[in-house]
């Protein structure tokens, strides 16, 4: 997860003291202190307003991946399944796995890669990852223009998504510093094992060669 345990902790914090400000508040204007009243209302919604931004961005993110450094998003075999067709089996860090039938000549996947601006670091944010599909690709322009053609979704489903959000809401440009896709694709046309990896810069794909390695 992209969000660690104290950004966590920071929003309930910020959540609780907002809604003691509130009813601090609340209290003071009842007992007709215009100035102090309203001065606590209004700190205690902008507390929560921060508490709720930062849960929004803790609910947008699950499945995402916190990337520091090159890691091992998924480690792939490709078995060969008929002319232009192939078995891509997906073993991810976590231990699951998923299988794809494709079309094609070559392996092609992409991803999402979101990169926070240096502030929202300090809320535990860092660079984060999702795969986002699998395809297959043909080497061949005609064959991509009229082959069948075969995608599938790498990504988990969520009832709210940052790069949705991010692209909704352009008021959320002063948190993300940067958000690009990133595509690699291998040949698809013998038995191969290959460990899908990623990095601050993108995608990437390296052969595996030793027994048992996939």
């Amino acid at each position: 997860m992209p969000f660690d345990a104290p950004a966590l902790l920071i929003a309930l914090a910020l959540a609780a003291s907002g809604a003691v400000l509130l009813a601090l508040g609340a209290r003071a204007l009842w007992r007709r202190k215009l100035g102090a009243g309203s001065a606590l209302v209004l700190s205690g919604v902008l507390l929560l307003a921060l508490g709720a931004l930062v849960g929004t961005l803790d609910a947008a993110t699950r499945g995402y991946h916190a990337l520091t450094r090159e890691e091992v998003a998924a480690r792939v075999r490709v078995e060969p399944a008929g002319e232009q067709r192939f078995l891509a089996t997906f073993r991810f860090p976590g231990g699951a796995s998923s299988s794809f039938r494709l079309a094609g000549d070559e392996l092609y996947v992409d991803a999402h890669i979101l990169k926070w601006k240096p502030f929202v670091n300090l809320l535990g944010l860092h660079t984060a990852y999702e795969l986002d599909r699998v395809a297959g690709r043909y080497s061949g322009l005609r064959d991509e223009r009229e082959a069948p053609r075969t995608v599938f979704s790498l990504a988990g489903e969520r009832r709210v998504d940052l790069f949705s959000l991010r692209r909704r809401f352009p008021v959320l440009d002063f948190l993300v510093d940067a958000e690009y896709g990133s595509a690699t694709f291998v040949v698809a046309t013998r038995p191969s094992s290959y460990e899908l990896r990623v990095s601050t810069s993108g995608l990437l794909v390296r052969p595996v060669s030793a027994p048992g390695a996939d």
